[in-house]
Order: structure tokens, then C-alpha cells, then sequence
């Protein structure tokens, strides 16, 4: 990865919905590698973001894509969850849609957003919830772009080092957002970083990024002192002053009394760890239904979010953390940088 030409191995995670031109390019500037996630994003709404942060950075920046596959839910699937959330809907005199959408289209069979992505060339390119066709890898491969895939397990690290990936990024049970989960109906041992970051070297000789509960520099050293050639940092970035998370989101991990996490299923239709809200308390209940496939059961959620915002409560929001979140501060990213920068020099040179 020295073509990335980074100062820090540190990797800001490209948080659809957070990251920004303004996020990542300040994160590249202080000599780590910014990212943006483009998952929530028409073709012309990516290339204009890569365009501006390439405006606002001389330095090498990352972009990432979902790679889920696309499955429209069973009509009396969708009925029955509508139905069950309507009560939710009702307490904040609303009504539930009566169909849902898929708010993210996945790479998967994207041709444009591939063509944009080969003539635009990014440095690095990531994928979460799986891999492309080979012949998307080889033409982005072709392109000269670093490609690099979540992985949650030893058997996905094997699939994605055999498909030709540069680069493993190993994301342990402690990450907050979207567990990467290559088949979201498969059984999950929920490997903590620092194991599976060992159980992954065990299987494949690709270079390693570590995501997943690190929020520090010395979270930064030790992941590096355990084989990994670099940290990848999500939570840890959503209290900067560039994200675009709102100001709620940002409260609940910095307030004093901050909450904390739990993996929910119900709010997309994928696993994803975030501060614990009402759709915790939901998943919870004996009577909770199968819901829509991801993204479908999302639009609901971001649907019944809307509706009781206007009353202040944000107990429905996805307020996606690590759960180590209480410990984001609400620093300018370089900042942050410069401090994760003292922190891991520190803890490496007390290993001399």
C-alpha cells in the first residue's frame, strides 16, 4: 500500500451518510487516507463528490460501494412488518407507507457507477457486504485502483484473497454501523478484532487493516503490533467538526451520559451495531416478524424516524457507534489526527 503515500496508517471509514469531501480530505491532508462512501448515492451525486474532495486534497483519498445483493421482499413480507410497526407510526399520529423502497442500490450489476469509477480512478476503492463479478475487479484493476474488501471471518478472508483482493479489511463484533457480512442469513461467530485479525493472517497473506473498537492511538499500535498494517477508524471521526452527522447523532456519543450500543437487525435488514434506541426494545419483543430484506426495512425506518423528529425524539434515528463511541471527541479531523499521531507514537516507543 505504499502508493497511498500515508504519513499515519491511519484509514477514516467512508460512513455513508457521514463521511464528505471536507471529512476525508481533511483526514488525507494530516497524512492518513479520508474515504467516502458513495452507497447512498446516484452515479452524478459520486462523481461530484470525488471531484470536490479532490479540490479540497492533492492527496490520495478512498471510496467505498455496497455489494449486497438485491432481493425485492415478498409482498405479504412488507404487509406484515408495515403492519406490525403501525402501532409506532400511531404514536406520533402517523400512518406507515404502504410500500417500501430500496433506498441503496448495491454495485452489484451497476454498470455506470463502474464506468464512472474507472475513468474517475480513485486511489483506493473498498467493498462492504461482499465482492463485485471478477470482471469488475479486473477492470478496476486495469484502472490501477487498490481494491480492498470488509471481511468478518476466516472464510470470507479466503473467498476475497481468491478473488484477487490487494488489500483485507478484517472488521471485528466491536465496530459500529453495518456488520459486512458477505450472506447476512449465514451464521455469525461475532469475532472480536484482535481475534479475528489472528485467525485472518492465519489464512491469507494479504496486508491487513484493522476495524472495530478503535478509537485511540494506542488502539492504533496495538492493532498494529498484532499484524495489521494499518487501522481503519469510524465511530471515532462521526464528533468531528467536517462530519455530517447531525448534532443529535453527535451528542449521544459525546454527552456524559452516553448509551450504549447493541447489534439490530430490524432498522435495515442487515446486523448493525449502533447506540441503543427503540428498535433495540422492538427487536427484542417475542412478537418481532421477519423484516423486509436490506435495504427495504431501512425506508421504513428512516420513514418512522422523520415522523417523530418534528416531536424531538430521536430514539428511532440510526445513530450507528462502535462501542467504544464514548470516547469520540468532538475535535476539527486534523486535529483529531495529530492527537492519534502523538497516542500511537507514544505507546510504540514504550515497546523500545
Amino acid at each position: 500500500m505504499t502508493q497511498l503515500g500515508l504519513d499515519i496508517p491511519v484509514f477514516q471509514a467512508p460512513m455513508a451518510g457521514v463521511s464528505c469531501p471536507e471529512l476525508a480530505a481533511a483526514v488525507s491532508n494530516a497524512g492518513g487516507l479520508g474515504s467516502l462512501g458513495l452507497g447512498a448515492m446516484t452515479v452524478v451525486q459520486a462523481r461530484e463528490a470525488i471531484q470536490t474532495t479532490r479540490a479540497l486534497t492533492g492527496r490520495p483519498f478512498g471510496i467505498n460501494v455496497f455489494c449486497h445483493r438485491e432481493s425485492v421482499p415478498e409482498a405479504e413480507t412488507v404487509t406484515r412488518w408495515l403492519t406490525w410497526l403501525r402501532p409506532e407510526f400511531a404514536r406520533f399520529g402517523g400512518e406507515p407507507p404502504s410500500t417500501l423502497r430500496p433506498l441503496y442500490r448495491s454495485f452489484l450489476g451497476h454498470d455506470e457507477m463502474l464506468d464512472m469509477l474507472v475513468e474517475e480512478r480513485p486511489a483506493f476503492l473498498s467493498f462492504h457486504f461482499g465482492l463485485p463479478s471478477r470482471a469488475a475487479i479486473d477492470r478496476l484493476h486495469e484502472a490501477g485502483i487498490l481494491l480492498a474488501v470488509s471481511v468478518t471471518s476466516p472464510e470470507e478472508a479466503i473467498t476475497a484473497t481468491d478473488a484477487a483482493m490487494d488489500v483485507l479489511i478484517v472488521q471485528g463484533y466491536e465496530a459500529g454501523g453495518h456488520r459486512g457480512v458477505f450472506d447476512p442469513l449465514a451464521p455469525d461467530r461475532r469475532l472480536g478484532t484482535h481475534v479475528l485479525l489472528a485467525e485472518v493472517q492465519r489464512v491469507s497473506s494479504l496486508p491487513l487493516i484493522a476495524a472495530g473498537g478503535i478509537m485511540t492511538g494506542m488502539d492504533v499500535a496495538a492493532v498494529l503490533k498484532a499484524g495489521a498494517v494499518a487501522a481503519q477508524l469510524g465511530t471515532a471521526f462521526v464528533a468531528c467538526d467536517e462530519s455530517r452527522a447531525s448534532a443529535a447523532w453527535k451528542a449521544a456519543l459525546t454527552e456524559e451520559k452516553g448509551r450504549e450500543t447493541a447489534i439490530v437487525t430490524i432498522l435495515s435488514g442487515r446486523p448493525a451495531r449502533g447506540v441503543r434506541g427503540r428498535f433495540a426494545e422492538l427487536e427484542a419483543r417475542p412478537d418481532c416478524p421477519t423484516p423486509p430484506a436490506y435495504p427495504y426495512a431501512y425506508d421504513a425506518a428512516k420513514q418512522l424516524a422523520a415522523l417523530v423528529a418534528a416531536s424531538g425524539v430521536t430514539e428511532y434515528d440510526a445513530f450507528w457507534s462502535g462501542i467504544h463511541g464514548r470516547a469520540a471527541r468532538a475535535l476539527p479531523a486534523g486535529e483529531l489526527m495529530a492527537r492519534l499521531r502523538q497516542e500511537m507514537a507514544f505507546s510504540l516507543s514504550g515497546d523500545n
